[in-house]
């Protein structure tokens, strides 16, 4: 496992945004700036968790999601926010955790 970003949740627009209709999300790139920051703002009728959409999240890449999430408390199911990229969130102690798996794109559906 390794640790990627830290995401923030927002009510607010922020330079840099990038929607992702199929999520109902808007987020930042976490590469561009030098502490790994992730902002997300969730349109109105996003179906998350509350503990999603208010408490930040660590988020860590990982090998294999599917072997990750054995036995956690599921909060999203693994989707695809972008080519290459299959995430999802779980539950640890109360709050939001992101796990991503880099995948080949040939093999993820939306």
């Amino acid at each position: 496992m390794k640790y990627s970003h830290l995401g923030i949740p927002t009510t607010e627009s922020f330079e840099g945004e990038i929607d992702i209709p199929h999520l109902q999300l808007t987020v930042s790139d976490h590469l561009n700036n030098p502490y790994g920051i992730q902002w997300m703002r969730f349109w109105p009728d996003a179906p998350y968790p509350e503990l999603v959409k208010t408490v930040p999240h660590a988020a860590f890449e990982v090998d294999d999601l599917v072997a990750e999430l054995k036995g956690k408390n599921v909060l999203i199911a693994p989707n695809s926010p972008s080519d290459g990229l299959l995430v999802a969130f779980i539950e640890v102690n109360g709050a939001p955790v992101e796990l991503m798996q880099y995948v080949n794109t040939a093999k993820i559906s939306r």
